[in-house]
């Protein structure tokens, strides 16, 4: 789905062929940035150009729900939120945000504003899951109405961790 949203500092908009410096050098190659997500740190921007051409691909699916995260004050790509799935009907976010942006309440602003986005489209909750050791990835969904349901022991990219299932509620 092609779709453009806008807060107060970000623009949420769809990837392009012209993100995949920017996502490789901002957050894709940083081992750091990426210890949590599902996917592994890539080696090359060729990989990440790939991933951003699936992508590309995917906005003809109207579940697929992806969007790149621009701050408007720097006209510069730094992260990404998506649906990346559903369970039992209900959404699934997941995101990833350049390092040197952390600790800015950007991934909170944009977080809310999908969390806001997916309401208007009819959904009345939102799943959102976070490794417990990723104390800041909690405290953005805690911000945007998360409440803690379970946690559980899950492996990511071959190590067991401990996941926390947040479920945000329509008010």
């Amino acid at each position: 789905m092609k779709i453009t949203l806008e807060t107060e500092r970000l623009i949420l908009r769809p990837f392009t062929e012209d993100d995949a410096e920017d996502m490789f050098f901002g957050w894709a190659n940083d081992p750091e940035v990426t210890k949590y997500l599902t996917w592994d740190t890539h080696k090359s921007i060729d990989e990440t150009k790939s991933v951003i051409d699936m992508w590309i691909k995917e906005y003809n699916n109207p579940e697929k729900i992806n969007f790149a995260i621009e701050l408007k004050s720097e006209k510069k790509l730094i992260g990404g939120i998506d649906v990346v799935g559903y369970s039992n009907g209900i959404p699934v976010i997941g995101y990833d945000l350049s390092r040197k942006y952390w600790n800015n309440g950007y991934m909170t602003e944009a977080c809310s504003c999908m969390v806001n986005f997916l309401f208007e489209r009819g959904f009345t909750e939102i799943h959102i899951d976070a490794a417990a050791e990723n104390i800041g990835s909690n405290k953005v969904i805690q911000k945007c109405g998360g409440v803690l349901v379970e946690t559980k022991t899950k492996k990511i990219k071959k190590t067991s961790m401990q996941i926390n299932k947040y479920i945000v509620k329509k008010s």
